[in-house]
């Protein structure tokens, strides 16, 4: 029923992390012996914690957020267009300008978040976040006493699994199928924490996480078998 949804009413994001340190030697003693205990599972005797310290970003325990973009649909008459703002920076200041975005535009009943594989990854990372770091919950990322159908939040990821709970498909491998432009750059998600701590080009990260943006909204689109955005349409803020 995703027909049913009006363009206008939903707020598109993606979310850029990276490790809460540069150096898994800056981490404290405590620290780095609970993040060899998260990660035991997935380094198995492959991996020291240390040497599996650039992938800290995935976890909200031990990573930061460094850009999140957002994006959202407005109409004019027949006239649309697709309008994309980031937020990056300090941590704290990327999570209180989110937040006054949510609240003061997209807090309303028929208000929707979408994302890709956003229910696994960016919605609870950013709630995580904002809980570290002593914010208030925006309402629309607060799921606490919600019923199911409640919870206003799309995955494309989801969407496409049409209850195939097992088959996880990347966003890049979706817009390669559907025909959608490719939304990547010149970097992957890998490689965010290299260009931020290392390079620091967060333009780099930003123009990155912009890009799949876009990417989730034409993946809504192609899923609703509507025209896919053209250049001209794409406005950045």
């Amino acid at each position: 029923m995703i027909e049913k949804i009006r363009l206008e009413n939903i707020l598109f994001l993606d979310i850029e992390t990276v490790p809460e340190q540069e150096h898994y030697s800056l981490l404290d003693d405590e620290t780095q012996e609970l993040y060899a205990l998260k990660t035991q599972y997935q380094r198995k005797d492959d991996f020291t914690a240390e040497e599996f310290y650039d992938r800290a970003g995935i976890w909200a325990e031990f990573g930061k957020i460094v850009c999140l973009s957002a994006g959202y649909f407005t109409f004019r008459g027949d006239i649309r267009h697709f309008r994309v703002t980031s937020f990056h920076g300090d941590e704290v200041s990327i999570l209180k300008d989110f937040s006054n975005l949510l609240n003061n535009h997209f807090s309303q009943p028929q208000h929707i978040m979408c994302g890709h594989n956003a229910k696994e990854f960016d919605f609870p990372f950013i709630a995580r976040r904002m809980i570290i770091n002593s914010l208030p919950i925006p309402p629309k990322l607060n799921l606490f006493g919600k019923k199911p159908w409640e919870v206003p939040h799309l995955d494309t990821m989801e969407l496409w699994k049409f209850g195939d709970y097992k088959s996880f498909t990347s966003l890049k491998l979706l817009t390669k199928i559907l025909n959608i432009p490719s939304p990547k750059g010149d970097i992957d998600g890998s490689q965010v924490g290299h260009v931020f701590y290392v390079e620091k080009d967060i333009d780099r990260i930003v123009t990155y996480c912009e890009k799949d943006v876009v990417a989730v909204a034409q993946v809504l689109l192609r899923l609703r078998r509507e025209e896919l955005l053209v250049d001209d349409e794409v406005i950045h803020v």
